[in-house]
Parts: structure tokens; sequence; C-alpha cells
């Protein structure tokens, strides 16, 4: 009989060894099809890290798409310490980049510095409001947050769609559907060749550590995570926290957007997110709901989609086969959870 238990005291060396072999095996399976596909999988590997890392621009890439990934994340670990699945991290993310949008489109007159502050505070909010609707119908009517959070992103997406190709067409556009792109006192300022956004990032990873570890409201999502039965005995208002936690979750999640759409696309539009809010949910569970950990996730994450995307150009691998491979390792990667968490036994 193979038995399934969960580990006990498991020493630091045997989970890095745990680690170490899973990312071998990740390596060795996806040479396999990298084989398949007629090219050598020492070079397609090399060209990943030199896609990624190989030279200051490609590292500043990597850089600004690890920024939104990891804002997200922490948005969603929040959730998911409260036991919150929130599934609707890229609906958050649209609304939020609607919300900022709104303003950067309209008070473009404002002083840049006001401005920016003003977006980056709407797109708080309007990822904060579409994170709590769930939530309010989760508090009062315990429904399924899973379903609910899913479904809001087809809403939130077909909403864009809607401006984009209506009220927010760009009259200038010669009939394309585009909406307007912003003016430069819309636009986040650079910092060190990067966008602000990275330091937002930066802030945000210490703010939600602390915030989670070392702080009444963050104690109370973790209680409220483990047992809302042992929150409710303990006196904590559990609704309320519910409330409050999926603004945060929610508008972390909408300040990813209204940062990307400023910062990169300078615009809005239906293809702003292309799955991030989804992409996020795989690193938060990587990082172990850990906020550093989210940040660290991030970065490689981001550096496998740069490095991805160099080796269809030198390579002529298709997006699809570049995808797969994406895939195999991150499958082995969070495979390697299980074995960290639980071991299997053969009884007689």
């Amino acid at each position: 009989m193979i038995r399934i238990s969960r580990r006990k005291n498991l020493s630091k060396a045997k989970k890095i060894s745990i680690q170490i072999s899973t990312i071998i095996l990740a390596l060795l399976v996806s040479s396999v099809f990298i084989l398949i596909t007629k090219n050598n999988p020492i070079e397609v590997y090399a060209a990943m890290l030199k896609g990624a890392f190989g030279s200051p621009y490609r590292l500043k890439e990597t850089i600004i798409k690890t920024i939104p990934l990891t804002i997200l994340s922490l948005g969603i670990l929040i959730s998911f310490k409260l036991k919150f699945w929130n599934i609707g991290a890229e609906g958050q993310y649209i609304m939020g980049a609607f919300m900022g949008s709104y303003f950067a489109l309209n008070f473009s007159e404002l002083p840049k510095p006001l401005l920016i502050l003003i977006i980056l505070a709407a797109g708080f909010i309007g990822g904060g409001i579409w994170a709590l609707i769930p939530a309010f119908f989760r508090a009062k009517y315990r429904t399924n947050e899973t379903i609910f959070t899913l479904l809001m992103n087809y809403i939130a997406l077909k909403w864009i769609t809607y401006l984009q190709y209506g009220p927010w067409r760009d009259p200038n556009s010669l009939g394309f559907p585009k909406i307007p792109n912003f003016k430069q006192s819309a636009i986040l300022p650079n910092v060190f060749g990067i966008h602000i956004g990275l330091i937002i990032a930066l802030f945000l990873v210490g703010f939600i550590y602390f915030y989670l570890k070392h702080t009444k409201s963050g104690y109370e999502i973790s209680v409220v995570g483990e047992s809302e039965n042992t929150a409710v005995y303990s006196g904590m208002d559990v609704k309320n926290i519910i409330l409050r936690t999926l603004l945060i979750s929610g508008g972390l999640c909408g300040l990813a957007g209204i940062v990307q759409a400023s910062a990169v696309s300078k615009t809005l539009s239906v293809s702003i997110s292309s799955g991030l809010g989804f992409t996020a949910i795989i690193t938060a569970w990587l990082s172990n709901l850990n906020a550093y950990f989210a940040l660290v996730a991030s970065f490689l994450f981001a550096a496998m989609q740069q490095g991805a995307t160099f080796i269809q150009m030198t390579f002529n691998i298709p997006d699809a086969a570049a995808n797969v491979i994406q895939g195999m390792i991150l499958f082995f990667v969070l495979g390697s959870s299980f074995f960290l968490n639980y071991e299997i036994s053969i009884e007689k």
C-alpha cells in the first residue's frame, strides 16, 4: 500500500536537495522536447539566459516584466493567506488600469506630480472596488469566491473592449479601434533607466511583509485563514476582515494595472494584461505566500519569459514550443512543493 503523509521537521539540507533535484529533472525532461524540435538543449538554455541577462537592455526588459508581476503576486498572496481564493486578479488589474486611465485621459492639464498620485490612487481604488464585490457576497452569503472572481474577469475585459471600440475610441486613429495615448503628464517618470514602478514594487514588498508579519491586521488575516471559527470565538469581526483584506488585495492588483498602462503601454487597451493576473497566481504559490519570495519568483518567471522570447527569434522556435518548455519547467518546480510538504512511503 502506498501511503502519503505530511512531512515533519524537514531539514534545510533535505529541502535544498529536493529543490535542486526538481530543477535538474525539469531541465532533463525539457531537453527531450528540445531535441524533438531538432535543437541543442545546452545551446537553447544558454540562449535563454542570454536573452534574459545578456545585455543591459535585456536585463532592463526582464526587470520591467517583473514589476507588474510582483505587485500582482503581492495582491494575490494576501487574499490566499486569508484562504479567499481570488482568481480575479486579471479583472482587478484591468479595472485598476481603467480607473487610472480615466483621470490620465481627462485631467492631463494637472501638474504631473499631482496627476501621477491621482491616477495611482484611482488604480488602487478601481481594483479594490472590483474585489470588494465578490468579497461582500462571500462574507454576507457564503458564495463561492473562486467562480465569482473568475467570471468577473470577463466582465472587466468586455468593458474595456466596449470602451476601446466605442466611447473612448480615438477619433484620430483613422478608424482603428484604439484609445488615445496618455499625455506626458500622465506617464510615470523613469528612475535608473526604469520607470518608477520599480521603486513602488520594492516598497510594497517590504510593506506587505511587515503588514502580514508585524501588525494586528496581518495577524487577523492569518487567524481567519487558519480557522474562521477560531477567529469568531476570539472576538474578531470576520466579515470586516474579509472586506478589508480584499480591498487591499484588489487594490494592489489594480495598482499594477495602472502602473503598466501608464509606464509601459502609455494607453489603455484590451491587450494590457495578457494573462498576467493568472500568471501571478503561479508566482504567489511559488513564493509560499511570502512577500520577499514573491519578488524572487516574479523575477525568475519574468527572466524565463524574456528568455523564451529570445529563443523564438534565435532558433526559430514557434511560440507554442517555447510555451511548452516554460510549462514543463514550471510543472516540475510547482510539483516540488508537494514533495517538500509530503512524503510517500510503501507499506507492506
